[in-house]
């Protein structure tokens, strides 16, 4: 897990592991929906997540392109956008998979105004 927004495309022609922008016909849209939900978020905004074992793990702005994140072939967010017209981006929202129950509320405090936001963009 981790602390951002991703948006296509997570796979890329070379499906070489890491660092390549896979650039959408849709980019600039990706990245503004990506934005809005990660600028209301206080800890996604920073664009460090702190995870444990990733401290040094960065995204600008909070966003990433999934590519270059990392390649994924054949995820559902590639699949839904080209077969499907499904403008849809992925968000991590905590470096936990599972958080604790005790945690919970604080992710709530967390997304809320992201959440919100991202709904106002329709």
């Amino acid at each position: 897990g981790s602390v951002v927004a991703s948006y296509p495309y997570d796979d890329s022609p070379t499906h070489k592991p890491t660092g390549v922008y896979s650039k959408s016909a849709d980019d600039e849209v990706f990245r503004y929906l990506a934005k809005a939900y990660a600028s209301h978020h206080p800890i996604m905004r920073t664009g460090k997540p702190n995870c444990p074992g990733e401290e040094r793990e960065t995204f600008q702005d909070g966003i990433t392109n999934g590519a270059q994140w990392y390649d994924v072939e054949g995820g559902m967010q590639d699949y839904n956008y080209v077969w499907a017209n499904c403008f849809e981006i992925t968000l991590e929202l905590s470096c936990c998979k599972y958080p604790p129950t005790s945690e919970l509320q604080q992710e709530w405090e967390n997304n809320r105004d992201s959440l919100l936001a991202f709904i106002e963009q329709v």
